[in-house]
């Protein structure tokens, strides 16, 4: 029951992150990726604030022999760069820069503006279906 807790509150905290940075704003994405017009900067600064603290917290956290509310690490067993990682990397991309929206700040907005979201987070459910039965046929 505390790791539910604690992912909640994880969950809650990183939403309230994205609403306060103004990410909840899809013109704020599409804005980012507008290089060559009205470029907006602000993502950037979000995103490298987001590795910063995440890479003092990765230190920590792995210094430790398990996590909190686990018995050990779940690790990726993968490290090399392959098609389909880069495949659905290039996917992800080109879908969050037609709709500026991307998975967190969508659920993040589904008590915001559900009306609006929920179109996208059926496209993304859709999308994962798929891709795990193109995965499974493969």
């Amino acid at each position: 029951m505390l790791a539910i807790v604690a992912a909640l509150g994880a969950g809650v905290l990183f939403g309230a992150g994205l609403g306060v940075a103004g990410m909840l704003n899809p013109a704020k994405v599409v804005g980012f990726l507008d290089i060559f017009g009205a470029w907006d900067p602000s993502l950037g600064f979000v995103m490298a604030g987001g590795i910063l603290i995440n890479a003092i917290g990765h230190y920590f956290v792995m210094k430790r022999g398990r996590p909190l509310f686990e018995t050990s690490f779940s690790l990726p067993s993968l490290t090399s760069i392959d098609r389909p990682l880069v495949l659905g990397s290039i996917i992800f991309g080109i879908g969050w820069g037609l709709a500026g929206l991307c998975p967190g700040p969508v659920v993040a907005s589904l008590l915001l503006s559900p009306v609006d979201m929920l179109p996208f987070l059926a496209a993304l459910l859709a999308g994962s279906f798929l891709g795990r039965w193109l995965r499974a046929g493969a």
